[in-house]
């Protein structure tokens, strides 16, 4: 399974909960997959959207709020980890798409193939799913809703050249729409 048919198969589950997507390919993924208000594109700032993801979910404890991820981002941010689980928030569903690379800057190796992210997980008192197929995370999606949160899915992926369009619209109003659109 490559990111971009990953991304679409959360992205099919997910319909109208709150994402946050990590820089690079993956908001392009979610994108050109599933865009509306609701979504967060990361425009730079790696590693940061488990974070703003964090914020989002405890001010707003009733709402769904997914967390698209790779390897390389949160490996920038492992303390976000240690923050998430140590607060616990119910609503708060991580997937990271690992393909042990940092796809969006040139594939450049990442520390994903020396260390185990969903040991690091458990560990910080996420529940944790690993996949690597596409039926796989299917079935773990739909385990989501009786499964207690923090939860993360770590997404075994493979390398491709497969590239979705750039977001275009501006992080102005990026952050306009969406705060406009989670505000109740």
């Amino acid at each position: 399974m490559i990111r971009k048919e990953a991304v679409n198969i959360v992205c099919n589950y997910v319909k109208n909960d709150i994402i946050v997507s990590a820089n690079g390919f993956i908001s392009r993924d979610v994108y050109s997959s599933l865009e509306k208000n609701t979504n967060f594109y990361m425009i730079g700032s790696m590693g940061l959207a488990s974070s703003i993801a964090l914020g989002i979910a405890l001010k707003k404890p009733k709402r769904k709020i997914f967390v698209f991820d790779g390897d390389g981002n949160i490996l920038m941010n492992l303390g976000s980890l240690v923050t998430i689980g140590t607060l616990r928030p119910k609503n708060f569903i991580h997937i990271i798409f690992d393909n042990k690379i940092h796809e969006s800057t040139g594939g450049q190796p990442t520390q994903s193939k020396k260390i185990d992210i969903s040991k690091i997980a458990k560990t910080t008192n996420y529940t944790t799913y690993s996949v690597n197929t596409k039926k796989s995370l299917e079935i773990v999606l739909n385990k989501i809703p009786k499964s207690k949160g923090p939860i993360l899915i770590h997404v075994l992926i493979k390398k491709s050249n497969a590239k979705s369009s750039r977001v275009d619209i501006s992080p102005k109003m990026i952050k306009s729409r969406f705060m406009k659109a989670i505000s109740d």
